[in-house]
């Protein structure tokens, strides 16, 4: 039973071989001009593939030097092939030598196109990782997964496309890497969404080790980015350790990115303030703003009527993004402000109710006026 494959496998090079020496006999002059086209199409694929390596540095860092990683593992086999398969459609060889011809030509594309493909994925991660110290850290262990996921999917495609080309069914070993696939993914769905949102962080860059980010209720600088876990070192001191899919599910602010600070005080002053005081109060909150350093006014505005103050709001920004310098500037604007209200004799509102009393008429009677009354008496 099984020196049956063998021997037909052995039949049927024998046919090809003495087909292909016939042919050579009879028409020698076909295959000797075929010769020449397939040598002169090696050749020019050697000029190509050289001037290429003569263009392109070897420098890991820069796109061109990852098109070159990638020239450079291009295989002899591979030009060799395609040099036999321009060399056979240039003349009429055997329908055998033909077929055997292009089966090789496909066999060479993919394995070629899998160490391109490989070459050019892997060498995007190593470039991304040699961009900053810190990303190297972080895709240290992520390089190697990378790898290995790479190495599994595209020698996998061209196993099954040389599998194909050789004339044997893949119908059922495509359904059956399908099934386990799926299984697969199902029973480690949350280490590979962990892994892809580690991915993501790590090259979409919404933020970095050593960023001060904020997320939810919390606040921390971010110390390392793992393939599952993100761990941030909170402003209270403790070590928080989010997975990176919940970690991305939010909305995460990267302190790390500010370029100015905006700092809104809102205060009150009591309904006892003269027009005259209320219109001057903007003006006076303006000079306060422009006359500290490091800050840009923005607005000051009377907002509208509390229920026991006049209440003004008063915005500027600081624009120096460092959280110590917008700290003072808030704090020397706020006691200048105190200092100004007392120079203009306008007083801070304070929560207060008022009783009035109703006189047998039905008339309100202030509380206030019978005291100043009661006084003079």
């Amino acid at each position: 039973m099984l020196l049956d494959p063998i021997e037909r496998a052995s039949a049927r090079l024998d046919a090809t071989l003495g087909e292909t020496m016939r042919w050579l006999t009879q028409e020698s002059g076909e295959a000797l001009f075929g010769s020449l086209v397939g040598l002169a199409i090696y050749v020019v694929l050697l000029l190509v593939l050289w001037g290429a390596r003569r263009l392109l540095p070897r420098a890991a860092e820069s796109w061109r030097g990852l098109a070159r990683s990638v020239v450079d593992r291009t295989l002899q086999v591979f030009l060799i092939a395609v040099a036999l398969d321009g060399a056979t459609h240039a003349v009429a060889p055997p329908g055998v030598l033909m077929q055997l011809v292009d089966k090789l030509l496909v066999i060479a594309v993919a394995v070629q196109a899998a160490l391109w493909v490989r070459e050019l994925v892997v060498g995007l991660v190593r470039r991304k990782a040699d961009s900053s110290p810190e990303d190297a850290i972080a895709l240290g262990s992520a390089t190697g997964v990378i790898n290995v996921l790479v190495n599994v999917v595209v020698w996998l495609l061209a196993a099954i496309l040389i599998l194909d080309n050789l004339g044997v069914n893949v119908t059922a070993l495509v359904a059956g890497l399908g099934v386990g696939g799926i299984a697969i993914g199902l029973a480690a769905q949350g280490i590979f969404s962990d892994l892809f949102a580690a991915l993501a962080i790590l090259f979409d860059r919404p933020f970095r080790v050593g960023d001060t980010i904020s997320y939810g209720t919390s606040t921390g600088t971010v110390e390392h980015i793992g393939l599952k876990t993100t761990r941030i070192r909170a402003l209270s001191g403790e070590q928080l350790v989010m997975a990176n899919t919940k970690l991305l599910e939010q909305q995460v602010a990267n302190l790390h990115l500010i370029e100015e600070r905006r700092v809104v005080l809102t205060f009150g002053v009591v309904y006892q303030t003269s027009p005259d005081q209320l219109e001057a109060l903007p003006g006076a909150l303006q000079a306060i703003v422009e006359a500290q350093a490091d800050c840009r006014f923005d607005r000051a505005v009377f907002t509208g009527f509390g229920p026991s103050s006049l209440d003004f709001e008063l915005v500027f920004f600081v624009t120096v993004a460092d959280l110590a310098v917008m700290l003072s500037a808030r704090q020397a604007v706020g006691f200048a402000v105190v200092r100004r209200l007392a120079e203009l004799d306008l007083h801070f509102a304070y929560p207060t109710q008022t009783t009035f009393t109703a006189a047998p008429d039905g008339r309100l009677i202030d509380p206030t006026q019978i005291s100043e009354k009661s006084a003079k008496h």
